[in-house]
């Protein structure tokens, strides 16, 4: 029987040893016909489903939604290639020893589904909303679990479809040598989620024409499900730990639990209601250990605990720019000087001032006022002292030619000019692009 204690200790499984700490990358990308810029369908001749079914020939091993019907992912290497709602495809990368790794894995990923799209006529696009279609303009995927999403989330939110279907976000898995490392790291990378949202901000359209929002895809979790995304503010708690974080996930209303390759909906409950069997008696059903995780990967935090630390605040970027989001943070959470250094820096905010930042950055990104100065300040100094941490871890590559302060060199072009990546495309596009939302799709493809 499942108890409370074995949710505690799968966290407390996730503990690395100090000179172990490993990084992993997820990211997603549209994925569209070459002569419309319509987001590949699952079921269409050259879609979603045969282009999965080009991998499995490739060497990747096919997982499946029910029994050995419908493919919606690849696994290979300790990678996985995965399907958002929306068609958008996914690399959640291995957990790797450095960021020349991270980077070597995302461009022969990159690379694989680049020589599959001359085949068949697709382009990747790395933006954080989908710049012309609308929500009706996107298809669903054929994933069971999106099936109870798609009912339930009309029922929490008003902008759960658009989350679903039309964004896409780069995440970074950082790892944590001890309970309290992990607080410490949760509580630094909650007070920079805002920061890193304004820094990476990449969804400046919405249907063809500029938005309000810096990064559009950051708005549309603001209307997602209070319920299960946000800032946490009990990781600021003196008693915060592991079990706090279980007593959190504890009370979230389920999505699903997976029997005999079925999805039963289980949105009625929370887990602590399946856990102490306070569930209607036709649902005989033991929790497993198996339920606990798949319910920790639907709680949607902007850091999110699982055993190791996701950062969920970014928006997805260009191929220039992936490297760099991996690299901005370990060089910030895996050298203690750094680390020690931004604590300082952010000593003092209080959870109105994260609450501020999380709410304007989305809008105003790196323009945000906040502490008599601008977000561009903080994120120019948050920079220096990552590429310092990197100096210091100095790892080189392969060839021995450079360290991972390599990856900062588009990011450290941006601050220095003062602008996100949605702050180039605006201006490109009330410039050369003459208000043709066209020319995106030719610049900025992978």
């Amino acid at each position: 029987m499942l108890k409370k204690n074995d949710l505690i200790d799968y966290f407390f499984k996730g503990i690395k040893k100090k000179d172990n700490l490993r990084i992993g990358v997820e990211h997603e990308k549209f994925v569209l016909n070459k002569e419309n810029f319509n987001q590949l369908s699952y079921e269409e001749h050259k879609g979603i489903k045969d282009i999965l079914l080009k991998f499995v020939k490739k060497g990747w091993k096919p997982k499946y939604d029910d029994k050995e019907t419908t493919i919606v992912a690849l696994e290979r290497f300790g990678e996985s290639i995965t399907l958002e709602p929306g068609g958008q495809i996914e690399l959640s990368g291995a957990q790797l020893k450095n960021i020349h790794q991270t980077c070597s894995e995302t461009n022969r990923h990159l690379k694989e589904l680049k020589e599959v799209g001359n085949e068949f006529g697709f382009i990747l696009l790395g933006l954080g909303v989908e710049p012309s279609l609308s929500l009706d303009e996107l298809p669903w995927m054929p994933k069971q679990r999106y099936s109870i999403m798609k009912k339930y989330m009309p029922k929490v939110g008003t902008l759960g479809h658009h989350m679903m279907k039309r964004t896409c976000t780069n995440q970074v898995n950082l790892d944590f040598h001890s309970e309290k490392d992990m607080i410490s790291k949760y509580r630094l990378m909650l007070n920079l989620e805002g920061v890193a949202t304004a820094i990476f901000a990449n969804s400046p359209f919405d249907r063809g024409r500029v938005s309000r929002y810096k990064s559009l895809r950051s708005h549309f979790w603001h209307y997602t499900d209070k319920d299960r995304t946000g800032l946490l503010p009990f990781v600021f708690d003196k008693d915060f730990n592991f079990e706090k974080y279980v007593d959190y996930a504890l009370n979230v209303p389920m999505y699903f639990i997976i029997r005999n390759y079925e999805y039963i909906d289980m949105t009625k409950y929370t887990f602590k209601d399946f856990l102490e069997n306070n569930i209607s008696k036709e649902l005989d059903i033991e929790p497993k250990i198996d339920d606990w995780i798949n319910h920790l990967s639907t709680l949607f935090p902007q850091v999110r605990l699982k055993q190791f630390l996701e950062i969920r605040s970014m928006d997805a970027c260009s191929w220039d720019l992936i490297c760099s989001q991996p690299a901005f943070w370990i060089g910030i959470l895996y050298n203690d000087e750094s680390f020690d250094k931004v604590n300082e820096m952010v000593e003092g905010w209080s959870q109105d001032d994260r609450n501020y930042i999380n709410s304007i950055a989305p809008e105003q990104g790196l323009q945000t006022k906040f502490n008599n100065q601008t977000l561009l300040e903080i994120a120019q100094k948050l920079f220096e002292i990552s590429k310092s941490g990197l100096e210091k871890r100095n790892i080189l590559d392969k060839n021995q030619k450079y360290n991972e302060t390599y990856y900062l060199k588009d990011l450290e072009k941006n601050l220095s000019c003062g602008m996100s990546p949605s702050d180039r495309l605006i201006k490109k596009y009330n410039t050369e692009w003459k208000k043709n939302i066209k020319y995106l799709y030719k610049e900025n493809i992978f």
